[in-house]
């Protein structure tokens, strides 16, 4: 399908005034479907929906027509929909008595419950009826895992001026219009800026700023407030496919973005990444996303999961549906890949997200650069723990261990402790700290750092509470001042502890 043949935008609101009458949204498909046809649904099963889908409603109709990508009698698309409109303006194709879907068309629920449409190529809404799998040069996907992702751990703050950069079907641009004033929107792709035009304006968003071109060509030296992609980060033999295949060799079209990122962004600025790394023969993988951050800005890298490299080609060749090909012409290009690690040395790949911040004191050459590895559960949206991760950052930055011992400190909401030890053990053999929310991390502490946590509620300095506690044990209180402000700056840099100031 070229750009030209994709629906025209014009008359959107109709089409959303009908698909939300029809309740077409994100509740209205649970409420039709029931969880477990719900959840088959985003596993690409399509016959549980079928089933709750038999009656003559307009959702039936809706869900049939547009997520189950099965043609519907004339009369009942009439019924559900402005039809005429429709076909003229390209959202659906008459042929005889029957209606079927042009585009795939997907209801998504925004973080404040604001009823969304995802627009996209038919069959390649990930977790749709198509699924992934045998996807053309220049296919436009749907809302994917990936996508969720970034939309989630993006700070949401007001801001002038914001970047998706590759925008694909829309999603981060749809995110970013609720808080940006002015949103520009990237992509190699030309068919992916028709799409995201149709997004936007069938979700009543406001339109963005739409330039074809690479990485960030399209936009010269302008600065921005922030800057989110979901780049085509898959490290390949080749680029085959646009929405995945990044053209660079290795893991450069990541860096590149990366390195580059920090002369595009504004003082004080976010830029948010989803990206894939090599871990190479004799080079620790830390050090190598480490040469990635621009001097001018603060970093956060964590990384989520790490693949051995057979692991990983067979994921992106099931993606791109080779393992239903010809057995001989699957393994020529799953040797490709083998071929292409081989001769870059690469042992694995990890993947995760990179966070960087404007900073003056990063640019004063005093940056923060934390990068750590955590494949544990998260509790998204992650957005505003991102932002205090930097905050706090920014503190221990400005305050040695003389500052931290004069401040005063409150447990963080809904820490819990843990004690583990054999029963009936008058002493535990250690303490754990752990989060409900956010990162959810966990921290073994000594009987000094429990004690200190349990009465932290700001009413007291850090250094008053750790003299009473030398007392309590018997220690030498000088000593214990002169050994706790770390325990102290690694429980308040992983979100245990908060900073209040002066009572």
């Amino acid at each position: 399908m070229s750009t030209t043949s994709l629906p025209a935008p014009d008359r959107s609101p109709r089409l959303r005034e009908a698909l939300l009458a029809a309740a077409f949204t994100a509740d209205g498909l649970l409420d039709l479907l029931g969880a477990p046809a719900y959840a088959a649904l985003a596993r690409s099963e399509t016959v549980p929906a079928l089933r709750a889908t038999r009656g003559d409603f307009p959702l039936d109709t809706l869900v049939r027509l547009f997520l189950l990508q099965r043609p519907v009698p004339y009369e009942r698309a009439r019924a559900a929909l402005p039809l005429d409109e429709c076909v003229e303006d390209g959202w659906v194709i008459r042929a005889g008595e029957e209606v079927r879907a042009a585009v795939d068309v997907r209801p998504y629920s925004g973080p404040e419950g604001q009823d969304w449409f995802i627009v996209s190529d038919l069959g390649c809404a990930v977790g749709g009826a198509g699924g992934i799998g045998s996807h053309e040069e220049g296919v436009v996907l749907g809302v994917g895992g990936a996508s969720s992702t970034l939309a989630g751990i993006t700070v949401r703050t007001p801001v002038a001026s914001a970047l998706d950069l590759g925008t694909g079907s829309g999603i981060q641009a749809l995110h970013a219009a609720q808080h940006a004033i002015r949103v520009t929107a990237t992509d190699l792709n030309p068919r992916a800026l028709a799409f995201a035009r149709l997004t936007l304006a069938l979700s009543g968003a406001a339109p963005a700023d739409l330039r074809e071109g690479s990485l960030f060509e399209p936009v010269g030296t302008e600065t921005y407030d922030l800057i989110v992609s979901n780049p085509p980060f898959v490290i390949s033999p080749g680029a085959r496919l646009t929405y995945r295949d990044g053209g660079m060799g290795g893991d450069d079209l990541c860096r590149t973005l990366v390195q580059q990122a920090g002369d595009r962004l504004n003082e004080g600025g976010y830029a948010h990444f989803l990206a894939n790394w090599q871990h190479v023969e004799g080079e620790e993988w830390q050090d190598r996303l480490r040469s990635w951050v621009p001097r001018d800005c603060d970093a956060w890298v964590v990384q989520r999961e790490v693949q051995d490299i057979t692991q990983y080609a067979e994921l992106w060749l099931r993606d791109s549906g080779d393992h239903r090909t010809d057995p001989a012409e699957y393994a020529a290009r799953y040797d490709a890949w083998l071929d292409e690690f081989e001769a870059r040395k690469t042992k694995g790949v990890g993947f995760g997200w990179i966070t960087l911040r404007k900073s003056a004191a990063a640019t004063d050459g005093n940056p923060s650069v934390v990068i750590e590895e955590w494949p544990h559960p998260v509790e998204q949206p992650l957005g505003a723990a991102v932002q205090d991760h930097f905050a706090r950052q920014d503190y221990l930055r400005t305050h040695d261990d003389a500052a931290l011992l004069a401040d005063h400190f409150t447990l963080a909401p809904e820490v819990m402790q843990e004690q583990v030890g054999l029963p009936g053990a008058e002493d535990p053999e250690h303490v754990v700290l752990r989060q409900n929310r956010g990162m959810r991390r966990a921290t073994k502490v000594d009987a000094v750092g429990a004690g200190f946590a349990g009465v932290c509620d700001g009413t007291l300095p850090a250094g008053r509470i750790l003299d009473a506690i030398a007392q309590l044990m018997n220690e030498d209180p000088v000593l214990l001042r002169d050994r706790t402000p770390q325990a102290i700056r690694l429980l308040v840099e992983e979100g245990f502890l908060e900073p209040v100031g002066e009572a």
